[in-house]
C-alpha cells in the first residue's frame, strides 16, 4: 500500500466514522463484562455546537474510548433537552415573524409548532458531534420530552407529591417578563450595573411639612408600598412609631413599623416596604400582616393595581415617575449608585420578584443524602474543591419553585375540580377515577377536570437524566440493573446546581443510590484575553471551521494542551495547530519506519538491541504514569505523558538510533520491535486522536474487515526496570554534552572522534556505549584513571568525560565553564537541602520522594567534589 506523503483529516475522518457506525462498534447491549457508562450533559435541542460542547465531549469521549479499550462494555448514552423557556421563546419568535400570535393558538395548536420546530433543529447539535467523533451509542439516543422520558417525570412529580414533597402555594418568586414565567434561583444570573439611587420624601400623616425620606433604585415600586420601616433601635424615628406617612402622587396612607431586618447605616434608615415585588419586603410583610398590592403584569408593565402609569413598561415608568416626584416636590436627589441586578439566564431580560401561585419541592428532605454522599467520598468530584461549593448550596437550599407558566414542556399532572379542588395523578383516565373516588360522584366526566395550564421546569426532567435514559421508572426494563449507576459525569461546574446536585438527589430518592461515581468539572472555555467567549464579543470561533483547518484530532489536542479539571482554559488557535502539528509528526514518523527496506538476512547492531530494550521499559513507565494520570481524573496529564513518549522518546530518540544508514537497509529484528512499538503508541493515543490512529494502525499490518483499533484492547502493563531507565538518561546527558563540544570546537558530525571517561563515586555503566557512539560519532570510549590534558571535558554525574582536540585548550576559559557549573550545581544542592531539612517533607511526602532527592543530594555533592578537583589542577 502505497503511502500518502501528507495526512488527509477529512478524508480520514469521514471514512473511519463511517466505518465504526457501519459496523455497530459504539452500540452497547447487557453483557457479562463490567459495564462503564456516562450520560452526555443533554445539550439544548435548538442548540449548535460551541467550545464548551467540544471540550466537554471531548473528555467523555476519551474516557469511554479508553474504557473501551481496558475490556469494558462501554457506554454513552446522547440526548437534547428540551428547554422549554428557550425553544418556546425560539417558536414565539418564528411565529411572529409568520404575522401569528401566540395567544391567538390553542395551546394545542403551538405545541404542534413546537414539535415541527424540534424535528427540524433538535439533531443539529448531536450530527455535529460527529465530526468530533464522538463514540456514543446513537440508537440510544434520548430527549427529555420523548414518551420514556415524559412518562419518568410525570411518574415522579405524583411520587413526591404522594410523599408529601411536592406542594402548591403563593411565594415571592423571580419572575421573568419576557418569558413570562417564573424562574429558579439558580436561572438568576446577578450583574453589576450603574443605577441610580433616588431619594423620596413620604409626608407624615397629618402634617404639612413632616418628611421622612427614603432611598430607592426602583421608584417605580412605591406604587405598591404598603408601610414604611424603621429599626426599633433608631432613635431618630422613636417619635413616628404608629404615625402614618403618604406615598407620594397617589397619597395612600401606609404605617411607619418597627421591624430589626432595617440597616441603621445605610441609605436615610428607613425602609419602604413593598411586599409583592421585595423578597425581603414580603417575609417583613408576613411578619407584621401587610397588604400586598401587584403593581405589575405578567409582561412588566403596570397593572391597574398601581393607579398611575398603567400599561405601560417599568422602564419607562422609571424614567417618568423620577419627573413626577420632582414636579410634586417628592424627589430629594437622585445619585449614581452601583448595585447587582438579577438577569434571567433564559432570556437575559431583569427578572422581577413577584407574588405568584406556583408549585415547590420541598428539597430539605431530598438534600441530606445527597450532601453526605458528596462530602464522604461517596461520589468523588475531580477537582475536590468544588465540594465546599456544593455544600454551601446544599446547607442553604431554598425549595425549589419547580413550574413554569409555559406551554412547551411536560404539563403538570394536577387536575382541577368545579369546586377548585384537586387530584394529582399520571393519566387523564387516573386523575378521573381519583376524582371520583374522593368526591363520591361517579357521575364526574373528564370534562369537569381541567388539567394544570403550567408545565414543569425543564430541570425537573432533566435531573432524572442517569435514571430516565435507561427507562429506570419502567418495572418491565431491566438495563437500569446493569448500566446504573453510571460511572462518570463530565460537567461545567456553573451547573453544579441546576444540574449535578439535583441528579444526586434523584438518585438517593428514586434509587436509593448515587447516581454516578465521579463528576469532572470541566473550566470554562475563554479567549486568550482571558474573556468569556460569546457571539455578542465575536471571540467565538466555529468548531466545525476549526475541524476543517485542523482535523478534528488536531482540535480535540488543542481543547486538551491547557485544560485542567475544573481550571479555565484560555483558547487560542496555535492549541490546534500544535494538535495538528503532532498528528503531522506521528504520521510522518510512521511514514519513516514504513519507507526503510527491510533485510532479514543482516545482524541486528548492537545500539538497536539497546535501543529496543530501553523504550520497552520506558513505554511500560509511561503507561503506568498514564493509568495514574486516569485513575486521578488528570486527563490533561494524561495527554501530555502520551504526547512526550511519542514526540521525544520514539521519535526523536529511539528512531534516531535504529535509523539505518543513508540508503541502508534495516535488520527485520529491529523493523519488527518498531512496528510493534508503533502498534502500542496508536493504542495509548487513540483515545485522545481516535482518526489518525486508525488510519496508522490499518497500515501497519493486513487487517481484516471488521477489526478496530477501537475495539482491540489496550498494551498489557508489566513491571519495568527502573535502573535502565536511570542509565539511558544518562546517555541523553552525554549525547548532549558531546554535540555541545562537537558545536564549540566545530569537530563536523562525519569526523569520528574518540572519548575518554574518568567514572566517579557513582560508577560508569558502559552498557549504552553503543548507543551513545552511534547518536555522536565516537570511534571508540576508554576508561581512564586520571584526567586527561588537551581535551574537551564534561561531566555527567560524578563522571567525567574527555575529547582530545587538536587546537590548544583555553584554561581561562575552562576555569571559567567549571565555576559556572560550581556555582549551579552548587545552588542546585542548596534547593534540595532545604527540602531535606524540611521535616514537615520528610515527614509526609511519599519515601519514593524522600529518597529521590537525597539521591540528588548525593549526586550533587559528588559533583562538586570532582568539579572542584578539576578547577584545583587547571590553577596549579
Amino acid at each position: 500500500m502505497e503511502i500518502a506523503s501528507k495526512y488527509d483529516s477529512s478524508q480520514s475522518e469521514e471514512k473511519w466514522y463511517s466505518y465504526w457506525m457501519d459496523k455497530g462498534f459504539f452500540k452497547s447491549v447487557p453483557d457479562e463484562r463490567e459495564p462503564y457508562t456516562i450520560v452526555i450533559p443533554p445539550p439544548n435541542v435548538t442548540g449548535v455546537l460551541h467550545m464548551g460542547h467540544m471540550l466537554n465531549n471531548t473528555i467523555q469521549d476519551i474516557l469511554v474510548r479508553r474504557a473501551r479499550m481496558t475490556g469494558k462494555n462501554a457506554c454513552w448514552v446522547p440526548g437534547t433537552d428540551h428547554a422549554s423557556i428557550a425553544t418556546e421563546a425560539k417558536v414565539v419568535n418564528k411565529l411572529r415573524e409568520q404575522g401569528i400570535s401566540k395567544n391567538s393558538l390553542t395551546r394545542d395548536e403551538f405545541l404542534e409548532h413546537a414539535w415541527e420546530w424540534t424535528h427540524k433543529h433538535g439533531g443539529i447539535i448531536l450530527e455535529q458531534l460527529k465530526k468530533l467523533g464522538a463514540s456514543c451509542d446513537w440508537d440510544r439516543t434520548s430527549f427529555t420530552m420523548d414518551e420514556a422520558r415524559s412518562k419518568a417525570v410525570i411518574k415522579s412529580f405524583v411520587d413526591l407529591y404522594k410523599k408529601g414533597h411536592i406542594y402548591r402555594g403563593i411565594r415571592m418568586v423571580n419572575w421573568d417578563p419576557k418569558a413570562k414565567t417564573a424562574v429558579s434561583d439558580e436561572e438568576v444570573i446577578y450583574k453589576e450595573l450603574k443605577s441610580k439611587l433616588y431619594y423620596i420624601r413620604y409626608l407624615v400623616d397629618g402634617t404639612t411639612d413632616e418628611y421622612v425620606t427614603i432611598a430607592t433604585t426602583r421608584p417605580e415600586t412605591i406604587l405598591g408600598d404598603t408601610a414604611v420601616c424603621v429599626n426599633p433601635n433608631d432613635e431618630r424615628f422613636t417619635h413616628l412609631v404608629g404615625k402614618r406617612v403618604m406615598v407620594p402622587l397617589i397619597n395612600r396612607s401606609i404605617p411607619i413599623i418597627q421591624d430589626e431586618y432595617v440597616d441603621v447605616e445605610f441609605g436615610t434608615g428607613c425602609l419602604k416596604i413593598t411586599p409583592a415585588h421585595d423578597i425581603n419586603d414580603y417575609e417583613i410583610g408576613m411578619r407584621h400582616n401587610l397588604e400586598s398590592i401587584d403593581i405589575l403584569n405578567d409582561d412588566g408593565t403596570l397593572s391597574p393595581a398601581a393607579g398611575l402609569f398603567v400599561g405601560e413598561d417599568r422602564f419607562v415608568v422609571r424614567k417618568k415617575i423620577e419627573k413626577s416626584l420632582e414636579e410634586s416636590g417628592n424627589l430629594v436627589k437622585v445619585e449614581d449608585y452601583n448595585n447587582k441586578v438579577g438577569y434571567s439566564e433564559r432570556t437575559d431580560e431583569v427578572i422581577e420578584p413577584k407574588l405568584s401561585t406556583q408549585w415547590f419541592l420541598r428539597m430539605a428532605d431530598l438534600s441530606k443524602p445527597a450532601l453526605d454522599a458528596v462530602m464522604n467520598d461517596e461520589i468523588q468530584f475531580h477537582p475536590a474543591k468544588f465540594k465546599n461549593l456544593y455544600r454551601h448550596w446544599m446547607e442553604n437550599v431554598k425549595d425549589w419553585c419547580i413550574s413554569r407558566q409555559l406551554w412547551w414542556g411536560h404539563r403538570i399532572p394536577v387536575y382541577y375540580l368545579p369546586d377548585g379542588s384537586f387530584v394529582v395523578a399520571e393519566t387523564d383516565q387516573e386523575a378521573l377515577a381519583e376524582a371520583q373516588k374522593t368526591t363520591g360522584n361517579k357521575n364526574l366526566t373528564m370534562s369537569d377536570l381541567h388539567q394544570d395550564e403550567d408545565v414543569l421546569d425543564t430541570w425537573a426532567s432533566s435531573w432524572l437524566w442517569p435514571i430516565s435514559v435507561f427507562d429506570g421508572f419502567n418495572p418491565d426494563k431491566n438495563e437500569i440493573d446493569y448500566y446504573y449507576p453510571t460511572n462518570d459525569l463530565v460537567t461545567g461546574h456553573d451547573i453544579i446546581f441546576f444540574w449535578v446536585a439535583r441528579m444526586i438527589m434523584a438518585g438517593y430518592e428514586f434509587k436509593g443510590k448515587l447516581p454516578f461515581k465521579n463528576v469532572y468539572f470541566t473550566g470554562m472555555v475563554r479567549d486568550k484575553q482571558g474573556r468569556k467567549m460569546s457571539k455578542s464579543l465575536g471571540n467565538s470561533p466555529d468548531p466545525l471551521d476549526l475541524i476543517a483547518t485542523f482535523g478534528a484530532d488536531g482540535v480535540r489536542v488543542g481543547m486538551l494542551l491547557c485544560s485542567p479539571a475544573g481550571g479555565d482554559l484560555r483558547f487560542d488557535e496555535s492549541l490546534p495547530e500544535q494538535g495538528r502539528n503532532f498528528a503531522n509528526k506521528m504520521w510522518n514518523a510512521f511514514r519513516l519506519v514504513k519507507s526503510w527496506d527491510v533485510d532479514t538476512n543482516i545482524a541486528q547492531p548492537q545500539s538497536a538491541a539497546l535501543a529496543i530494550e530501553w523504550f520497552a521499559q520506558r513505554i511500560q513507565k509511561e503507561m503506568a504514569v498514564i493509568n495514574d494520570h486516569f485513575e486521578k481524573y488528570r486527563v490533561s496529564d494524561a495527554l501530555m505523558s502520551v504526547y512526550t513518549l511519542f514526540w521525544d522518546d520514539f521519535s526523536s530518540w529511539f528512531l534516531e538510533i535504529i535509523k539505518p544508514a543513508y540508503q541502508q537497509p534495516i535488520d527485520g529484528k529491529t523493523y519488527k520491535a518498531a512496528i510493534a512499538f508503533l502498534d502500542d503508541l496508536m493504542h495509548l493515543i487513540h483515545p485522545f486522536m481516535p482518526f489518525i490512529t486508525e488510519e496508522i494502525w490499518h497500515q501497519l499490518a493486513e487487517r481484516k474487515d471488521g477489526e478496530s483499533i477501537m475495539i482491540s484492547q489496550m498494551p498489557a502493563t508489566k513491571d519495568f526496570d527502573t535502573d535502565i531507565l536511570n542509565q539511558f538518561d544518562l546517555v541523553k546527558e552525554a549525547v548532549a554534552a558531546v554535540r555541545t563540544v562537537r558545536k564549540n570546537y566545530n569537530i563536523p558530525f562525519r569526523d569520528a572522534i574518540t572519548l575518554k571517561v574518568m567514572a566517579g563515586e557513582d560508577g560508569y555503566v558502559n552498557k549504552f556505549d553503543a548507543v551513545l557512539a552511534k547518536l555522536t560519532n565516537i570511534e571508540t570510549i576508554d576508561k581512564v584513571e586520571t584526567k586527561i590534558t588537551d581535551a574537551a571535558s564534561f561531566f555527567v554525574k560524578s563522571s567525567e568525560f574527555f575529547i582530545p582536540v587538536e587546537s590548544n585548550i583555553d584554561v581561562e576559559a575552562e576555569i571559567k565553564k567549571l565555576e559556572e557549573e560550581l556555582k549551579y550545581t552548587e545552588g542546585f544542592l542548596t534547593g534540595v537541602m532545604k527540602k531535606l531539612s524540611n521535616e514537615r517533607f520528610v515527614n509526609s511526602a511519599p519515601e519514593k520522594v524522600v529518597a529521590t532527592e537525597q539521591q540528588k543530594k548525593n549526586d550533587a555533592e559528588a559533583k562538586i567534589a570532582v568539579i572542584k578537583e578539576s578547577l584545583a589542577e587547571l590553577k596549579k
